[in-house]
């Protein structure tokens, strides 16, 4: 068993949704891409590691969800490739036609979220870029 599933899920789904709710306060991503997320549960699973993050987002900010329903969207992949996703260092269409990440669920909503990474305008971003 890997050391990381004995680990609790809520503080890394925390710190996710805050980061989350920070690119909505820089204005990184226009809330009205987000909209088709509103009352949706995204898990983000890292193969590797064994871990899983769920948030659902209502409309005005993403919240980490500890409950018991099955995902509306289901992303995974390995850290590497979350990593390099969020670094965009590789784009979802290559990480996903390569099947280096796997999307189950609402593919509808999959899109959305692939459509908001893409909204993302980075140089709003407050913090220097590397």
């Amino acid at each position: 068993m890997k050391l990381l599933q004995l680990l609790p899920e809520a503080p890394p789904a925390h710190a996710l949704a805050l980061a989350l709710n920070a690119g909505i306060l820089f204005g990184l991503v226009s809330r009205s891409v987000l909209d088709p997320l509103q009352g949706k549960m995204v898990s983000l699973e890292a193969t590797d590691l064994g871990t899983r993050v769920r948030v659902t987002y209502d409309g005005n900010r993403f919240t980490a969800y500890a409950g018991g329903a099955p995902a509306d969207l289901t992303i995974r992949s390995t850290a590497s490739g979350f990593l390099a996703l969020g670094l965009r260092r590789e784009d979802p269409d290559t990480l996903f036609f390569t099947r280096r990440l796997v999307m189950t669920g609402d593919t509808d909503l999959g899109l959305v979220v692939k459509n908001a990474l893409d909204a993302i305008d980075w140089s709003r971003l407050p913090l220097p870029r590397f």
